[in-house]
Order: C-alpha cells, then structure tokens, then sequence
C-alpha cells in the first residue's frame, strides 16, 4: 500500500511519518506538496504535525484553504482513510472534516512529553490492530491540545463512539490527573461518524522505534495496513490445467 503524507509550509513532522510509514512498517511513501491537487494514488492519507502557515490567525485555519485539501476532502468522501496527527488533526477541525475546535492548553504553557494513551475503539483503519483498552505510551508536544465542543455535540461524540484515544493512566483509568492539556472527557483523538477520519494530538509516528523511548506508536500505522488488507479482495485460486 502507499502513505501520502501532505507537507504544508511549517510542517515539522512530516519526515517522521514519512519515515515511520516507509522505514518502520515498510510501505510505500510519498510527500505530497500542499499546492499539489493529486494525492499520486495513495492508500491513506497523513496529516503531520507541526505548525503549518505559522499557525497564524488559528492553528490548522490556513491550512484548510491548501489546494491539495480538496483531494484530501474527496478521497475522505469515498471512504479513504485519512490520519491527522496534532497539527493535522487541528487542520481537519478547521476543515470540518472532523467536530469541534482545538483552544489554548488549561496551564497555558507548551507540554512536550511522554504520556499513556487509551484505545477506546478498534473499529477504526488506525486502529484495527489495537486491543480495546490497550495504553499506548506516545508523546504530545502542543500548546492548544485542549480539545472542546459543545455539550451536545460532545453527547453525540461519546453516543457515537467516535471518541477514539482518551488520556490516561499507564493502568489506563481517565481522570484530571492524567489529562495534561484540559481536553474535555480526556479526548485526545476523535474520529468521523463514517469512521475514516481519525484526529488525535499524540504522535504516533515519533514513537515508532525503541530507542525514541516507546515503539507502541507503529500499532496506530500498522493498523491501516491490517486494516486495508482485509477490504482488498482474496486472489482467485488457481484451478489447475
């Protein structure tokens, strides 16, 4: 299968997706220029993080105006699954791709740290290889990660099952102590009602390999490869001559 991984000016992850998507678990890669209007036939889509147009007026709000935004929109729209990764999960918020708004971080100071990360769902493309429940160590680094939405719409979020990572403990229970931006019921990474579009601030792709301090990010890419293979059909067997 093959990663598009959509660059925009001030992207900073951007080569650690890629890296993560063609070194780690192995797939084709490519980074797509975010005046491109082609996603080169990719599999799944990468929204990296970083601060992408400076982050001015608001993080991810020039971003969405990105030519290659419309390819992404429609490859949504047919079912393609699409990861945005802090900055990028920001991006789908201002797009509307994804519900509700990211806001200022509740100590309103930078965090940058390892932290424990619940899977509340599996049903997901970037999580089909999960077990529910299942703590993933990743690390954040972001100033408005704190995550809001209006109460009915945050009602609708939880009915739905659509809150897809929560902040935890490293035993994995939820509460104030272990939410380090503020982010309403502990959300730290939400998907679409169609389920294809996954948001989450965590960085999966700087936790690929061991010696970054944890590998248990590889599941979050990892799982859009399980996920893709079983949608593609089984090979005809072979009848013989």
């Amino acid at each position: 299968m093959k990663f598009a991984v959509v660059v925009f000016p001030g992207s900073n992850s951007d080569y650690d997706a890629f890296y993560a998507a063609s070194r780690v678990v192995g797939e084709q890669a490519e980074l797509i220029w975010h005046k491109d209007t082609d996603l080169k036939g990719a599999d799944a889509v990468i929204l990296p993080g970083g601060f992408a147009h400076g982050d001015y007026l608001r993080t991810g709000a020039i971003a969405r105006f990105s030519p290659i935004m419309s390819a992404v929109q429609a490859f949504a729209d047919r079912g393609g699954p699409v990861l945005g990764i802090c900055n990028g999960f920001q991006v789908l918020l201002e797009a509307g791709m994804l519900p509700g708004a990211m806001v200022r971080n509740d100590r309103v100071k930078f965090v940058s740290r390892l932290v424990p990360v619940r899977v509340e769902q599996t049903d997901t493309p970037f999580t089909a290889a999960c077990a529910s429940k299942q703590v993933l160590q990743l690390p954040i680094a972001h100033g408005e990660g704190n995550y809001y939405a209006p109460p009915d719409q945050l009602e609708q979020l939880e009915s739905n099952r659509q809150v897809i990572f929560r902040y935890a403990s490293a035993a994995g229970e939820v509460g104030s102590e272990w939410n380090p931006n503020g982010s309403l019921n502990s959300i730290a990474g939400i998907c679409n009602r169609q389920r294809n579009v996954v948001g989450l601030m965590p960085h999966p792709e700087r936790a690929s390999e061991l010696m970054l301090g944890s590998a248990d990010g590889r599941v979050v890419l990892a799982s859009v490869v399980k996920a893709l293979a079983a949608q593609a059909p089984s090979p005809k067997a072979q009848v013989p001559a």
